[in-house]
Order: C-alpha cells, then sequence, then structure tokens
C-alpha cells in the first residue's frame, strides 16, 4: 500500500478534471423538452480585491458539495464562477497596491483562479465572466437604455450619502450604521444631481412575492423593514405665508388635535424657499447643513436639536397656527421629510417639546378614546383615525395613503472604475440615449483615476466631448459611472449564455437555467445585492425580458469566519488557503472548515485541528486499501456494519437534501470508518469501505477518485450515482438506549426497538448504574423514543 500523498493526488485530478472540463455542462438544444432534471447552483462571485481567504473558502466549498450531491443525483448541474471586477473593492485595491485598476484587478483574479482550482471546486470555468470586460458590460449598459426607456432609470437632483473618504456617492443600503458599507468612515449628506432606479415601483411585488421564495426568515424580515410599508394617510399643513400646503405621512390622524408643532429635516428640499426672507434664513440654512452631515445612527441617537424656521403652519384640524422647526431627529428617509409633531404620543417629539418648552396635549385617554379632539371626543382611536381623514378628505385636506421607507435606488458613482453610463447630454435634447449600435461606450484611459470628488472621467475631453446622436451639436457624455452592484444585480442571467454576441443572454436558454436552485452568500447583502436582483428580475420580467418573478428560489447564508474576533475580508485581512493546502492538502482543508459546526453560524479560526483532519483521511485510506483486498459482499449480506452503512448513506443524503447541514456528515462518516476498523473481516467490509468514500466524495473529492480506483472502480466517482440506502436494513430490531440522570449519561442498554416510554422508564430504572444516582426527589423524566431516557432528580 502506497502512502497518502496529498499533493499528488490532487494535482493528478485537478489536472484531469481541467483538461476533460469535467465540470462543464451544455445548455440545452432549441428543440429539447422541458425538463425537471437541471440544477443550477452559484455562491455569490467574488470582488478581486485580493485573494480568497477562509471564508471564501466556507462558502465555495459549501457549494462544492451540493453541486456534487446534485450531479451524483442525476442532476445537470450549472455552477459557473465570475468576478465582480468593477466598482469600489477593486478600485480601493488598485490605490492601495499603487498600480491601475485594471492591472491589478486581472492580477488577482489570477491569483483567485489559481487558489479555486487547488481547493478542487467544481466549476464550470468556461462560463466564466467578468464585470470590467466589455463583453460583459456592453449588456449592462444595454439594460441601462431599456430601463430609461421605460422610466425605470432617471436623473435628479436629491441629498445623496456621500463617503469622503472614497470621494463618491453611496446607496442607502450601502451606509450601515452610518459608515461607508466599504472603507468604514462617517457618511455626509449631500444635494446632488445623481442618477437612480425606481425600485419603489416595485416596493409592493418585493413584499408579497417573499411568501414565494425558500429564504431564511431573517433575510425575509430585514427586507420587510428595509421596505417598510405603512398604511396611513397624507395630511396637508399649509403654509399661509407662502400659499403652499406642506403634506405631511402619518398612521395617526387619531392624534392631528395634539400636533402642536411642525418640524422638516434638515435636507427637506424646499427649506431655502421656506426661510427665505425670514430673520432667521442665514441661522436655519447653516444649521441645517451641519445636521444633515451627521449619520443618521448619530441624529436617531443623540439629544435632539433643532432651530426654528421663523413660518407658521395651519393645523388642518382645528385651524391653529404651529410653528415650523427644522430638526435633526427628522430624516428625509421616511414619509415626506415633513411631520406633525404630537409631543404627547411620541417619545421623540416629547423629548423635543420639554427641551425647548414647547406645548403638549394629550388627545388619546388611557382607555383608548379621544379626548381634547372637538367633534371627534370619545371615539375611539382606530375610528377616529378614519372618520378624521374621512372629514378632512372632504376640504380637499387630507387622503388616505401608503408610505415605504424603501427609496430609490442611486447607483452613479464619481469614481472611475466602473461601467460607463450611456448616456449624453445636450443643450436642445437634454439626456440623450447613446444608440444601442454604438455600444458599449468604452471605459477610457485617464491620466490619474484617483477620486478627487469629481468624477475622473470628466478630466478625459476625448470621452466627454462627442456629438449629439439626434442633432449631431456638440455635447458631453455623462462622467459619472455605475454602482458595481448594477453589474452583480444581472451577472448570473449571464452565465447562461456568456459567449451570446447579440443580446444578454438568450430567453430560452435563460428560463430553461433560471430561477437559481440554490444561492450561498453574505447576510450582509440582505439590503443590497438580494434586493437589488429581485427588482432587476421583476422589472425585466415587466419588459418581456424572462419568464419568472424572483432570481433566487432557495438562498442560504453562511457563517462569517472570524480571525481574533474580526470577521475575515480582503480587505480587513485573513488567512489564506494557500500555505494550508501546501501544509495539509485541500481535502483536509475542506472537511476542517466544513466540520467546525453549522455552516450558517460563524466561525472563531484556529487551524490547531486540521492534523487530526489529516489522521482521519490517512485512516480511510488505510481501512479502504485492507477493505479493498476483501471479496464483493452478497447481495443479501446483512451484518451489523452492513446497516452501519446504509444509515451512514440515509444519514447523509438527510444532512444534504433535507436539512442542508454540512457537519454532521462528516461525523457518520467517521463513526463508519471507526466500525471499519474494528471489523476488517466483516462480510460487508468492502461495501462499508465503498459507501464511506462515496459518501464522503462531494468534501474530498481528489481522495475519494484515487480510493475509488483502488476498490476496483472503472468508473469516475464523480459521474457515479449516489447511492441510496436499503429501507430494511434501516430497521433496527433493537437499540441502543442512553440512560442519564440528570442530563449525565450513566448506563446505555441494548433494548428492542418500539418501547413504549413507560416501558423505556421502567427499563432506566432497572439499571444498576441509574439506580445508584437516584438519591434525591424524581421530579420528572424525559423521554426520547428509541434514543434516551433522562430522570430528572
Amino acid at each position: 500500500m502506497q502512502e497518502y500523498d496529498a499533493k499528488t493526488i490532487e494535482r493528478k485530478w485537478q489536472s484531469l478534471w481541467e483538461t476533460e472540463q469535467v465540470f462543464h455542462v451544455d445548455n440545452p438544444p432549441p428543440d429539447a423538452p422541458p425538463d425537471d432534471e437541471h440544477f443550477y447552483m452559484l455562491e455569490m462571485l467574488p470582488y478581486p480585491s485580493g485573494s480568497l481567504h477562509m471564508g471564501h473558502v466556507l462558502n465555495y466549498t459549501l457549494g462544492d458539495v451540493v453541486t456534487h450531491f446534485k450531479r451524483r443525483q442525476g442532476y445537470k448541474v450549472l455552477r459557473p464562477m465570475g468576478f465582480d471586477s468593477f466598482g469600489l473593492p477593486a478600485e480601493n485595491a488598485a490605490i492601495k497596491d499603487g498600480g491601475h485598476p485594471l492591472e491589478i484587478t486581472e492580477r488577482n483574479m489570477e491569483a483567485i483562479r489559481e487558489q479555486m482550482r487547488r481547493m478542487g471546486w467544481a466549476i464550470d470555468w468556461q462560463r466564466e465572466v467578468s464585470a470590467h470586460e466589455p463583453t460583459f458590460y456592453r449588456w449592462t449598459q444595454w439594460l441601462f437604455l431599456k430601463f430609461f426607456e421605460h422610466g425605470l432609470a432617471y436623473r435628479k437632483e436629491a441629498p445623496v450619502n456621500w463617503c469622503p473618504f472614497d470621494q463618491t456617492v453611496l446607496a442607502n443600503e450601502h451606509v450601515v450604521d452610518g459608515r461607508c458599507w466599504r472603507c468604514g468612515n462617517i457618511v455626509e449628506s449631500r444635494n446632488m444631481a445623481q442618477w437612480f432606479f425606481k425600485i419603489t415601483a416595485y416596493a409592493d411585488a418585493l413584499l408579497d412575492d417573499l411568501a414565494t421564495i425558500d429564504w431564511p426568515e431573517r433575510t425575509k424580515r430585514i427586507q420587510t423593514q428595509w421596505i417598510g410599508r405603512s398604511e396611513g394617510a397624507e395630511i396637508l399643513f399649509r403654509v399661509d405665508e407662502l400659499d403652499i400646503d406642506i403634506p405631511v405621512f402619518t398612521t395617526r390622524a387619531d392624534t392631528l388635535f395634539g400636533a402642536t408643532f411642525f418640524v422638516v429635516a434638515p435636507e427637506w428640499p424646499l427649506l431655502e424657499r421656506l426661510v427665505e426672507g425670514t430673520e432667521r434664513a442665514d441661522e436655519v440654512i447653516s444649521y441645517a447643513k451641519i445636521a444633515a452631515a451627521r449619520p443618521t445612527e448619530e441624529r436617531e441617537q443623540r439629544e435632539k436639536s433643532g432651530v426654528l424656521t421663523g413660518r407658521y403652519a395651519t393645523n388642518p384640524v382645528n385651524g391653529e397656527p404651529v410653528p415650523i422647526w427644522v430638526a435633526d431627529y427628522v430624516l428625509m428617509e421616511y414619509g415626506t421629510g415633513a411631520i406633525m409633531a404630537v409631543p404627547a404620543h411620541d417619545d421623540r417629539d416629547r423629548e423635543f417639546a420639554e427641551k425647548y418648552g414647547l406645548p403638549i396635549v394629550p388627545v388619546v385617554g388611557e382607555d383608548g378614546k379621544l379626548i381634547n379632539s372637538g367633534q371627534f371626543d370619545g371615539l375611539p382611536s382606530e375610528e377616529a383615525k378614519r372618520a378624521i381623514v374621512d372629514w378632512l378628505s372632504e376640504q380637499g385636506k387630507a387622503k388616505p395613503a401608503i408610505n415605504y421607507r424603501l427609496r430609490d435606488w442611486s447607483f452613479s458613482r464619481q469614481r472611475y472604475w466602473g461601467c460607463p453610463i450611456p448616456i449624453i447630454y445636450c443643450e436642445d435634447h437634454g439626456a440623450v440615449p447613446v444608440p444601442e449600435d454604438q455600444l458599449p461606450v468604452l471605459l477610457p484611459e485617464v491620466d490619474d483615476y484617483r477620486p478627487k470628488g469629481e468624477p475622473p472621467l470628466a478630466s478625459n475631453p476625448e470621452f466627454i466631448n462627442v456629438p449629439c446622436p439626434i442633432c449631431g451639436k456638440p455635447a458631453r457624455r455623462e462622467a459619472d459611472t455605475m454602482d458595481t452592484f448594477v453589474d452583480s444585480s444581472w451577472y448570473f442571467l449571464r452565465y447562461t449564455d456568456p459567449n451570446n454576441d447579440q443580446a444578454p443572454f438568450d430567453r430560452r436558454i435563460a428560463d430553461y437555467w433560471m430561477p437559481i436552485d440554490q444561492y450561498i452568500g453574505g447576510i450582509d447583502h440582505a439590503k443590497g445585492h438580494l434586493l437589488y436582483s429581485r427588482f432587476f428580475i421583476k422589472a425585466m420580467n415587466d419588459l418581456d425580458m424572462v419568464g419568472f418573478r424572483e432570481p433566487f428560489q432557495r438562498l442560504f447564508h453562511q457563517g462569517w469566519v472570524r480571525l481574533e474576533g474580526k470577521r475575515m475580508s480582503k480587505s480587513q485581512g485573513g488567512v489564506s488557503p494557500n500555505e494550508l493546502i501546501d501544509m495539509f492538502g485541500a481535502d483536509a482543508i475542506r472537511i476542517y472548515i466544513l466540520f467546525q459546526g453549522p455552516a450558517d453560524q460563524d466561525i472563531d479560526w484556529t487551524p490547531d485541528g486540521i492534523d487530526a483532519t489529516v489522521r482521519f483521511i490517512r485512516r480511510l485510506w488505510r481501512v479502504v486499501h485492507e477493505a479493498a483486498a476483501r471479496p464483493e459482499p452478497p447481495a443479501d449480506v446483512d451484518t451489523p456494519l452492513a446497516r452501519k452503512a446504509h444509515e451512514t448513506i440515509a444519514r447523509v443524503t438527510d444532512d444534504i437534501d433535507r436539512r442542508f447541514v454540512f457537519n454532521t456528515p462528516i461525523a457518520a462518516v467517521m463513526e463508519l470508518v471507526n466500525e471499519l476498523s474494528k471489523a476488517p473481516d466483516d462480510p460487508a467490509a468492502r461495501f462499508a469501505a465503498e459507501t464511506a468514500v462515496s459518501v464522503l466524495q462531494p468534501w474530498t473529492p481528489h481522495v475519494a477518485e484515487e480510493l475509488w480506483g483502488v476498490l476496483g472502480h472503472d468508473s469516475h466517482l464523480w459521474e457515479s450515482p449516489w447511492p441510496v440506502a436499503d429501507e430494511a436494513m434501516l430497521q433496527r430490531d433493537t437499540i441502543e438506549l442512553v440512560l442519564q440522570v440528570n442530563g449525565k449519561v450513566r448506563d446505555r442498554v441494548q433494548v428492542p426497538a418500539g418501547l413504549s416510554e413507560d416501558e423505556l422508564i421502567a427499563r432506566a430504572r432497572a439499571s444498576e448504574k441509574v439506580q445508584a444516582h437516584l438519591n434525591g426527589e424524581e421530579r420528572r423524566v424525559i423521554v426520547v423514543p428509541d434514543k434516551l431516557v433522562n430522570i430528572v432528580i
């Protein structure tokens, strides 16, 4: 028996897989009938801002296990890979390294490809796509033009989140606790002309369709709260001096009689007009600029502040003038950016009123009925809401309304390394789309790509100065580029048809593979990529580009791999798999990372246990070689080892397919290998060895293939059917009953399977080892049928 040599074995099989393109899958021919035998497995694609760390190893090994399992169940599995190679992560990495984004990005991509090959992941590399390739971003631009044509992309001036470090605008979803999602610096608010996608047009569909997909409840809850649908009313407060009505959204129309002041957000777009000509104008505008620059989290948590504007609004229910304030605790994210303040029934309003000595008038009694509310006194709160809105509606001062927290997606960025926006500005014709036959608008070279607050492309006259496509007069290109999350909102469609030069994809092919059967990635993308992708697919469905409404049918979030308490990342640092592969081999690393615990929970990284994993593989190597010398077992062999093998098949299959857990199957195989090592002469030894190798193959594809050959198989294991347990062999006449006292194991006994709870308890009490610990009052007995009895004293 030769020694187990991980390096030699892994290089051998990786070379074969690459040469023979083993994991490539063809698209169905045009005349192929529909089938249910295909499976689209995908993990979120990496940013090439560095090399892979052990967090990536966890993520992609999870997907690899599923890929092998489904392939061997008979599915045609599509499992591609690509690179999210445009945007902030890649550009910041280039700035840090002191090179050009193209050079640094492609260098990192090659390093990642090599890492992925060395891990032995079953990837269809013929379908690779990268966001920075013109063959890809041509179609990103094409999709933008279709959205623009149908009113789903537009440009306007609006308050935006500005990262002073990265010198660019950020979408609301990419401001985390008041800080930039990428660099961690505090974000400011600025008014700027920006491009937006009209994601709010799909707010209801994004909410309602969550019921149709198999996602973690936590993720559904995050998206539900982020979209933030609430039903209420829009109430008009009149500013007579300016002859304008200011709308507010409220879910508490029943408290209108208690509105004693009025507040607008520092970013409120009509603030300058509101204070123009007042004595307080300079003070108000100065305060608003400072307050708007504070992070949202700080504004919500700090002591509230504000200034009087010098204007008054009329409360529509009683005609009373109420002073208008601008205050930091009111945000543009909610409603209209203006609120009626009811300090008697809102904690934030009360805190503000007490600080500035404003009236506090209760209008809902302890019994839930209205007080101090004129003709509505005595009405229950819910009934009063409807009655007051109806009354004001008759006067043209209110209407029922639905409000969403969700805001349209700001996607233009003042950075170089991104997809150019295919728009030309003409004095006569405004924003003119670039004709489709002129796509792609190529990203040009610039002398200095580093961010300065102005888009770097604006400094390239050859790029910027072009004739108008309509009239031919001098015009200017858009200098902003697209957010990288635009690329990742549709990349999975391009995988289905990556070489199409006539369209982003053939709808027939996309509809065949989509929606993705299993998607794996971090929960940190719940409010960003995962939401944007859902919006893109719904819009594309409405534009008759695809025949489905959701991109990801089933979603799984892996836990974070932490190093010294911090989540590993390419930008913040992590442990590379390269040296570990050199020392222990990829198979050992693959088992080790998945054996750490449930894959959806965080892992505190330590390499201390990898040696034990290697010892297990060596033990497997030894017992399989010994079993290979055994004859084939008879078809009807029924020994404890044969039953253990069938139980292992059933456990591993159920864990992957139904429970979607990846650590306990490894434990099951270890148990089988232990039993096999104790009974090398058992008639079922060879069958047990084949079972262990076969079901462990998704975790250890290299050594499993090698051992499959040792066992005399001419076919490759990766294309062999997944084993199926014999149900008859899963039935047991006797079981091992674990006996506990106060949760501690005191005895194990063999008893007939299927005994009643009373019989199991009687067997437990009859045990002398249990009796020796029954020295107190028996409080209760916990029974798990055919498993254990726990006597609590």
